[in-house]
């Protein structure tokens, strides 16, 4: 089915098929480099404005990256003669990192901790500083980044004679020249002393300390720390339109948290059965929408999803909506209900649409039509064919992650191969762009409708010791399950997307 259905009313006709470029890459590796674990990036995510961009590591490291292109420095010689190049996409350069978790070990339940970050989100920002909050398996943080100046004395009130450098005093390695007794080892006053006596006659002189601003340095601060209130690893937290509240997720339970308390939260879902033997489902992602702070939407295993309203009652057993798609007669296998399981949910800005990515399709919903999807695009209908050896070597429970343009035309979300998709959504439209996580991300584009692919009769055969053979897919394009797309992200104002490919962050824009 193609997103002809999906209306997004962003003008009379469809847009045209967008034409990808690289833009930038951060910490991209060498030829033969080995990655190191810690700093596969584990999450993205653009600010309100998109003026800053903030990823996570495996190592509990956030790097926050802000905009320095043309829209903000305009007027320069270098902008002028690269009009076009600028004003078409945002540049990025490093801004700060900072380590917010660290590894822990719960000796209650024997488990270690990984300090992994899962997500980060935004919060509003507040007298020129940025707060964002990032998550680990059990553990939110609420950090405060902003720009310090900071001041340093650049002379002592000491008289010249008695110091070197920068204003110390004298000193020597001899213990016996040492100062002592209020004298120095030449004999006069040492006038810094404890035993402090004014020197007959007076001070000759009197060094008043002058302190100078050096130069900004960007400080990042935890103000907060939320924890205590998860059994299971959270898998999401998502900020509220009212700016004071968040919601945190986990397999079994969604909290609500208010920004200003960290020692309690409210459990508003709670899907734990009283015999755990009864579980059929697990909660996989939640979010928050992004006008009303009174609705949210949740995922689960099974491939549904629920909204609900927090007016309704405190404890929200029951949906105001469910959606999900009814199973086709005959097509159920051992695989049906792995592959149904949604990793991602994100809300459209204007909040009428859901967009849902489970193992092999996006899902385009529209909040008022739960009889089913509006539109459904397939990621990489090729592997099918293959999904025992995607389950014998675990690939099948690689989590991939989607999100939407900014006016709502694009859908996009992350393959293998280090290749990620781009659909149109508009009426009329049936782009379907491949790209790959590279400085040359045009060598694997693919211009196609919003179809599946045909399938392979050979795909890659996995090795049992791990090591995967590349293969191709219905377009000839070859693909590696070692590489994968997991996150990515889409400028909330603009065709730019910023996505990870281990530890190299690249940006694309059309």
């Amino acid at each position: 089915m193609n997103g002809g259905d999906a209306a997004t009313s962003q003008g009379s006709g469809p847009p045209p098929p967008l034409e990808w470029r690289f833009s930038q890459v951060f910490g991209e590796r060498t030829a033969g480099e080995e990655v190191q674990e810690v700093d596969i990036i584990s999450a993205i995510e653009f600010n309100k404005s998109g003026d800053h961009l903030a990823t996570g590591d495996r190592g509990g490291r956030v790097v926050l990256f802000e905009r320095t292109d043309a829209k903000d420095h305009g007027g320069s010689r270098r902008d002028l003669e690269r009009a076009d190049y600028a004003v078409k996409h945002p540049e990025f350069r490093y801004k700060t990192e900072f380590q917010s978790h660290e590894p822990e070990f719960d000796y209650l339940k024997s488990l270690e901790i990984e300090e992994k970050i899962n997500k980060i989100r935004w919060c509003q920002p507040a007298n020129g500083a940025l707060f964002l909050l990032s998550t680990n398996d059990k553990t939110i943080k609420f950090w405060k980044v902003q720009e310090k100046k900071i001041k340093k004395v650049c002379d002592m009130n000491v008289d010249p004679s008695k110091a070197v450098g920068n204003g110390c005093l004298t000193s020597s390695s001899s213990p016996s020249q040492s100062v002592a007794n209020g004298l120095y080892a030449d004999g006069t006053h040492n006038y810094l002393s404890n035993d402090f006596s004014f020197p007959p006659g007076g001070f000759p002189s009197l060094h008043l300390p002058v302190v100078t601003s050096q130069e900004a340095s960007i400080v990042a601060r935890c103000r907060r720390v939320y924890t205590h209130a998860h059994d299971y690893h959270i898998n999401s937290i998502s900020n509220s339109s009212d700016g004071e509240t968040f919601i945190s997720a986990d397999d079994l339970r969604v909290n609500l948290w208010n920004l200003g308390i960290s020692n309690q939260s409210f459990n508003i879902v709670d899907v734990k059965p009283a015999n755990m033997e009864d579980l059929t489902e697990v909660i996989t992602s939640a979010e928050f929408h992004p006008i009303h702070c009174n609705v949210l939407a949740y995922s689960s295993s099974k491939g549904s999803i629920r909204l609900i309203d927090l007016r309704q009652s405190a404890l929200c057993d029951t949906h105001s909506k469910l959606f999900e798609e009814p199973e086709a007669p005959g097509s159920r296998s051992f695989f049906t209900e792995i592959i149904a399981s949604i990793s991602d949910i994100k809300f459209s800005k204007d909040g009428r649409y859901i967009l849902s990515r489970d193992y092999m399709t996006l899902k385009l919903w529209d909040i008022n039509m739960d009889s089913g999807p509006v539109a459904t695009y397939q990621v990489h209908e090729h592997l099918r064919p293959k999904l025992c050896d995607l389950y014998e070597n675990d690939s099948i429970f690689d989590k991939f992650e989607c999100c939407l343009s900014g006016d709502g035309s694009r859908v996009a979300t992350g393959s293998y191969s280090n290749l990620f998709r781009v659909f149109g959504v508009a009426p009329g439209i049936t782009e379907a762009t491949t790209l790959e996580a590279s400085k040359n991300p045009m060598r694997r584009q693919v211009q196609t409708p919003s179809r599946p692919s045909r399938s392979l009769s050979s795909i890659t055969r996995v090795v049992r010791r791990g090591s995967e053979s590349p293969g191709s897919d219905g377009n000839g394009n070859s693909f590696d399950f070692t590489t994968k797309l997991l996150h990515l992200a889409w400028h909330p104002t603009e065709n730019s997307v910023a996505c990870a490919a281990a530890n190299s962050l690249y940006m694309y824009y059309a």
